[in-house]
């Protein structure tokens, strides 16, 4: 492998890693060698890549506009040499891949074990986070989120549309009356997951009606949503499996029933230059019909096949 080559993979862990000391244990080098490997590829391009201080590291303007590139340039050579092209029936390689921190429909743990005791030759890098990640700058094959955002560059899968109610606790009710019309909503204090944002759309026998409403609570994570809804913080709307349990015990009650809110659908995002990847669709393959049998009603353990 090239010095050029070495030296882009130092800058892309860097930049990954968020210091030296990280992308010299991704790479097992000292952090030295990657600080004097990024310093060589500055000094080749004639532009500084990051931006040092004391405290952290970031990328440059330029380092921004050039990570995406070398992200690429590094992963293809990394196919080549182990020899992903010359066997594609072969299913080996590195998947990195993103899904949400909160709790999903499927045990993506377990499909994931099963992945790799059927494919030993992959290697899964997988990151749980609840924000907007774009797969193609972040350097991910896939990323399943509920986030309405789109990227260019990317295929969108729709794999489950989750159904949602608008609901909140007995002793909310108690203290800040119910509501009993959509526009009511603009005088209740509502915790707003970050998917669905702060304008929420409801479909009632006249049609759409989008509501501003007054956010006492933003959270991207599920699980504070739905434990902040039953402590009585405020009215929500959530994905109706989330609360199941609590709506048939009393613990929370549906308002507005007489309403639908729009379904929220997760999806999986891929690169189109890394979708015909076989390790790739192999993985969402597995991932799809684990959505597909939680849609049909059936065990979200499914095989991996």
């Amino acid at each position: 492998m090239g010095d050029s080559l070495l030296n882009m993979k130092a800058f892309v862990a860097t930049a990954r890693g968020g210091s030296f000391s990280e992308a010299a244990r991704q790479l097992g080098l000292a952090p030295s060698a990657v600080t004097k490997r990024v310093g060589q590829l500055e000094w080749s391009l004639k532009c500084k890549l990051l931006r040092r201080s004391t405290r952290r590291l970031q990328l440059t303007e330029v380092g921004e506009r050039y990570l995406e590139t070398m992200q690429h340039i590094v992963r293809e050579y990394d196919d080549m040499a182990a020899g992903v092209k010359r066997s594609p029936d072969e299913i080996e390689g590195q998947i990195r891949i993103k899904a949400p921190g909160s709790p999903m429909a499927i045990d993506l743990a377990r499909l994931l074990s099963a992945f790799q005791l059927k494919y030993p030759r992959v290697t899964l890098e997988a990151v749980l986070v609840d924000r907007t990640v774009n797969p193609v700058e972040e350097g991910f094959d896939i990323v399943l989120t509920m986030m309405p955002s789109s990227f260019h560059g990317v295929i969108e899968e729709p794999l489950l549309a989750f159904p949602r109610v608008l609901c909140a606790a007995p002793s909310y009710l108690a203290r800040r009356g119910r509501p009993c019309h959509v526009r009511d909503l603009a005088d209740h204090d509502c915790l707003v997951f970050t998917p669905m944002g702060p304008v929420w759309t409801f479909d009632g026998t006249n049609g759409l009606t989008t509501m501003a409403v007054r956010p006492r609570l933003v959270t991207n994570n599920n699980a504070l949503l739905v434990e902040a809804l039953g402590a009585g913080g405020g009215v929500a709307v959530v994905s109706r499996m989330a609360v199941a349990e609590r709506l048939r015990s009393g613990a929370l009650i549906e308002l507005l029933p007489e309403v639908l809110v729009p379904d929220l659908w997760v999806k999986a995002l891929v690169p189109t230059t890394r979708a015909n990847l076989a390790r790739v669709q192999t993985l969402l393959s597995a991932i799809r019909d684990a959505f597909r049998a939680v849609a049909e009603g059936q065990t979200a353990h499914v095989a991996v096949g």
